[in-house]
């Protein structure tokens, strides 16, 4: 019973399986594998050696099953990868017997083949390499004029520095709010302002310095107005025709006129001076009704009078002798030192007769025989006397003595200053004379405090009437500058003569403006207008760097440089009063910004500056990265569309010079926009008809050698989204593949096509 039912269970298996074969057959069109028991065994040992060695690691198992789906046999690819030989990247094949004629052909044929990959691997390497650093090397050079911008003072100078924005090196810094102008340099630029609308009008310029000497007075700053005062005075100084501000400046004539002025000056304050004096004591000065520099003395010794012992050759009108005429002299009245003089008659000796001379001489100096005369009795007996107002007046009439200090008398700088400028000798004859103290011996004595334009300007440059000073001195033509922009605030050159000092003037102005041109644009505008004749290291216009400059830093492209409008009119900004041509301008921004990766700034500033060749190249170039997404809000590419579209209907209804290549790139690629709007919103049939029209693709097997010629001729951008193209094309067929059935309906395209009356290209 046993067996009828082993036999009954059996019989069920076998048919169960019979059914099951009859199913995988009707089920596949597979051919069947037949196999008996010693072919499966065979195999199955065959699987177990393979498994057996790997029993760790199951990765051949694993690509077994995966490419034997595949039809990949991977045995016999195991052999053939372990037969490859593992030579280097690029290695030349090795070289075959001379008798193996075709192998030698194959091999040298690779072998060039080769060497050209790797030359030009090489080649591409080493451009790289080179744009690299010559990008780093630009950009340190900007980033090393802002730090040697920001040094401050002259030899312990500590660094403001502030990176630079859109720079490799530092992250853009945008920094806005109220200005950072206070009211005194609101004041200040304000007379700027006016001061530049009559040089761009080309009407009779103000005078600058009295421009500046008004907000002084507004400000109500005496010593502030005392500066300007003196500048004022300096800049009336006629200077002489030379081929340049340094031969100006060396010319004995100039120096002489500045030795003058600077005399009269100091002269006239303290003639200021005494009479303050005098009106603040009216009792104890006893200056009665007679006018006159002598009584005007007389009245400032009573109520000052001298607190030095032993002077000498007695009194004049109850004061002493010598005091008396160093005063007159103080104040500039020769005929008023004279007067005194001669009151003393025969009491100073030979020196009545010198003093006669000296007045009535036009230059004011002795005879060499006269002066040789003084100079002996200074040295023999005033030197070693005990009146230290008759040794200055002997130093003053007989220049002798240069290096006495005369510290008793001279113990204010003007005081001191002037004894020096009254022994100054700057004839022509005297430069040439090593014994004589010429203004070059006195600058180099003084300059680090005094003396000169240049120092004085760097030693107080920190404030803002500094820089107002160099305004006025340049505008005089009296300011030296050094050969390079990119010099030190003050350096000296080696073809100059003596302790003479240069400006770095466009460095200044640029350390003046740094600490407002974010918040106040404009009036960092006026400052740099005053660069317009200087030269950058690369040769360009100063004012043009500064401009460009200070609109990638502030990116306030539209209220500097202006802005084109949908009718295409142009809106001018702050830049358009300045300069008549402002093109040139707006390109060398657009250079600059399109240098720095900015391309969308750089696309709408060349746009601004006309150049719509560029606008086109550049608009294609960031158009053929994007065309092929998705659009999103805010996005690069909702971005991209819309600037691209806005200078699209501009152009069609304007018209623009460009070129034709790659105005049709342009208008193509706003096509392929469009294809891939309607491809990602679904909108298939509509798609299809774009891509149809744009005639980009053979839909039609005789049309593919065609479309292939026809490709080679397009650009770069429109074949590198080729790819893009073809998969979208092909998931919109694949797509009216399974809906064939379907009846849809045509929606009609009104995008940008390729196919209108003029072919989708511009009329240029």
């Amino acid at each position: 019973m046993n067996m009828d039912m082993e036999s009954d269970n059996f019989s069920d298996l076998q048919q169960q399986a019979e059914q099951l074969t009859a199913e995988m057959e009707s089920g596949t069109d597979l051919p069947r594998v037949t196999r008996n028991l010693a072919q499966i065994l065979e195999a199955g040992e065959r699987l177990l050696s393979k498994v057996a060695p790997i029993s760790q690691d199951s990765s051949d198992v694993k690509a077994s099953i995966l490419l034997g789906t595949k039809g990949f046999d991977v045995p016999k690819i195991s052999q053939k990868l372990e037969g490859l030989s593992a030579a280097k990247t690029f290695e030349p094949l090795e070289p075959v017997r001379d008798t193996d004629i075709q192998s030698f052909l194959k091999n040298e044929r690779e072998n060039a083949l080769l060497a050209v990959i790797e030359q030009t691997r090489k080649n591409t390497f080493d451009e790289v390499e080179r744009r690299h650093w010559e990008c780093m090397e630009n950009e340190w050079e900007r980033e090393k004029q802002k730090i040697l911008n920001s040094l401050r003072g002259l030899g312990q100078d500590t660094v403001d520095f502030q990176p630079e924005s859109e720079s490799f090196l530092a992250e853009p810094v945008s920094i806005q709010g109220r200005s950072n102008l206070d009211n005194i340099e609101m004041a200040y630029v304000r007379q700027v302002y006016v001061y530049n609308e009559h040089v761009i009008a080309g009407s009779i310029r103000p005078n600058l310095g009295d421009m500046f000497l008004d907000v002084a007075k507004t400000i109500d700053d005496k010593q502030v107005t005392e500066l300007w005062e003196m500048v004022k005075c300096m800049v009336e100084v006629p200077l002489i025709s030379a081929k340049s501000i340094k031969d100006t400046r060396q010319d004995y004539r100039t120096q002489s006129a500045f030795v003058d002025k600077a005399r009269e000056y100091l002269e006239q304050t303290y003639a200021k001076y005494i009479d303050i004096t005098i009106s603040s004591n009216l009792q104890q000065a006893q200056r009665g009704g007679i006018p006159g520099t002598y009584n005007i003395v007389r009245s400032f010794l009573n109520v000052r009078p001298p607190n030095i012992p032993n002077l000498e050759d007695g009194l004049v009108d109850g004061h002493p002798t010598w005091a008396m005429v160093y005063y007159c002299l103080r104040c500039g009245d020769l005929q008023a030192a004279q007067q005194v003089v001669d009151k003393c008659g025969h009491n100073l000796g030979d020196f009545k007769s010198f003093m006669h001379e000296y007045v009535s001489s036009e230059d004011h100096r002795l005879s060499s025989g006269s002066e040789t005369k003084i100079q002996l009795q200074y040295r023999r007996i005033v030197k070693n006397g005990t009146d230290p107002f008759k040794r200055a007046v002997y130093c003053v009439i007989g220049h002798c003595d240069p290096d006495e200090n005369h510290p008793e008398i001279a113990d204010k700088i003007d005081d001191y200053l002037w004894l020096k400028l009254r022994q100054v000798q700057t004839d022509n004859d005297d430069q040439h004379n090593q014994d004589n103290f010429t203004l070059k011996k006195l600058q180099c004595l003084l300059y680090e405090e005094f003396a000169q334009f240049e120092a004085a300007i760097v030693y107080m440059h920190k404030l803002c009437h500094a820089v107002h000073v160099a305004l006025v001195l340049y505008e005089s033509n009296m300011l030296l500058l050094p050969q390079t922009n990119q010099a030190q605030l003050l350096t000296t050159d080696s073809s100059d003569d003596g302790c003479m000092r240069r400006l770095n003037f466009a460095r200044l102005i640029t350390l003046y403006t740094r600490k407002f041109e974010s918040t106040d644009a404009r009036e960092a505008l006026q400052y740099f207008y005053f660069l317009r004749d200087l030269k950058t290291a690369q040769g360009e216009n100063f004012f043009m760097s500064c401009v460009s400059e200070l609109v990638l830093d502030t990116r306030e492209f539209e209220m500097l440089l202006g802005k084109i409008e949908r009718d295409g009119t142009k809106r001018p900004g702050a830049i358009d009063k300045f300069h008549g041509d402002t093109h040139k301008i707006i390109d060398l921004v657009a250079k600059d910004t399109e240098a720095k990766g900015l391309f969308e700034d750089a696309v709408r500033l060349y746009d601004l500056a006309k150049k719509h060749d560029k606008v086109l190249e550049l608009l294609n170039k960031l158009l053929s990265q994007v065309v092929s997404q998705a659009s999103s809000t805010q996005s690069s590419r909702d971005r991209l569309r819309s600037l691209a579209f806005g200078i699209a209907e501009r152009y069609r209804a304007q018209g623009a010079e460009g070129n034709l290549s790659n105005a049709s790139t342009f208008f193509l690629l706003l096509d392929l926009l469009t294809f891939f709007d309607c491809f990602h919103d679904g909108n298939m049939d509509e798609a299809l008809t774009v891509i149809k029209q744009l005639q980009l693709l053979p839909l039609a097997e005789n049309a593919v050698e065609t479309k292939v010629m026809a490709f080679r001729h397009y650009n770069d951008e429109v074949r590198r989204c080729l790819p893009d193209i073809l998969l979208a094309t092909m998931n919109i067929l694949h797509s009216q593949y399974k809906n064939a059935k379907t009846t849809t309906s045509q929606s009609p395209y009104s995008g940008w096509t390729g196919r209108g009356e003029d072919g989708g290209k511009m009329k240029l």
